[in-house]
């Protein structure tokens, strides 16, 4: 397996479904698009680890964010206050040329996500910044939760009203995130993670939160979580089958890495989990 080689490939657009893992990808993405699916490893089980080990230098670049740790609000990840969990001193704006943040443009309220059309819409509206980079990335928060066939996603809620409140203070934080787990910021969690730290039952706990708890009963964690999981990655393939066809030039799809399902005792994913779920992400180069 190569390593995924982000920037070192050749792409004119680059399409990067978020937390997906390349078996799922390799079995569905022939319904929506051509080519041939290669399997790479990529340098991170998480979007900031992923992110500060791939843009390292100075790229010229316009990347249309769904995801809010790629941002263009010039705070280092590991002065973020909601959520990332890490120690990466690494900020989006200070790598690349220009960071459209549509997490804040194109947010659901409804849906507690980005859906993918968001991103069509903002590569539409900013042509001008796409014509003066050598390069473009779309930053799809599919297939990653919340599940949008559900519309009750509360994973990216807390972060979304981490953000604003970062954005009122006049000082960028200091202090870090607290975890991963925190990103549900209900009254369940925290209680889960203090007690269990970072058990896989923690983890589960955060998972469930995303299901419907007739589907848990019937079919079990694994199995209710991976049928929404495909779903949420057809959602996003089909909205990527309709933006190819308007792109001129070298198109690849891939992702930041995987999502894991229970394997090794892991549940969605985490920093330095380097685990094949995690970290073995599709790489299409699209006919």
């Amino acid at each position: 397996m190569d390593d995924q080689r982000f920037l070192e490939s050749g792409w004119d657009y680059c399409l990067v479904l978020d937390a997906c893992r390349y078996d799922v990808f390799r079995d569905v993405y022939d319904d929506y698009l051509d080519g041939d699916v290669e399997k790479r490893r990529s340098v991170g089980s998480s979007t900031p680890e992923w992110a500060s080990r791939t843009f390292t230098g100075d790229h010229d670049i316009a990347y249309f964010s769904g995801n809010p740790f790629i941002n263009d609000l010039g705070i280092p990840l590991s002065e973020l206050k909601w959520g990332a969990s890490c120690e990466y001193e690494w900020t989006a704006s200070d790598h690349i040329r220009e960071v459209i943040d549509v997490w804040k443009s194109g947010w659901d309220d409804e849906l507690g996500t980005v859906p993918p059309g968001a991103l069509a819409e903002a590569l539409e509206n900013h042509q001008e910044e796409v014509e003066d980079a050598d390069r473009t990335v779309l930053h799809y928060m599919q297939p990653h939760a919340p599940y949008l066939s559900r519309g009750k996603g509360r994973k990216l809620k807390q972060i979304q009203k981490g953000i604003k409140r970062q954005e009122a203070e006049s000082e960028p934080a200091t202090d870090g995130g607290t975890g991963a787990l925190s990103l549900l910021g209900n009254a369940i969690r925290p209680k889960v993670e203090e007690r269990l730290e970072d058990s896989g039952f923690a983890q589960k706990v955060g998972l469930w939160l995303e299901l419907d708890p007739a589907d848990l009963l019937t079919d079990g964690t694994r199995t209710a979580a991976m049928a929404l999981y495909e779903e949420n990655l057809r959602i996003a393939l089909e909205a990527v089958a309709d933006l190819v066809t308007e792109l001129d030039g070298r198109v690849v799809v891939t992702a930041d890495h995987g999502e894991a399902f229970g394997e090794q005792g892991v549940w969605e994913h985490h920093v330095e989990t380097h685990i094949p779920p995690l970290v073995e992400v599709p790489w299409l180069e699209v006919r």
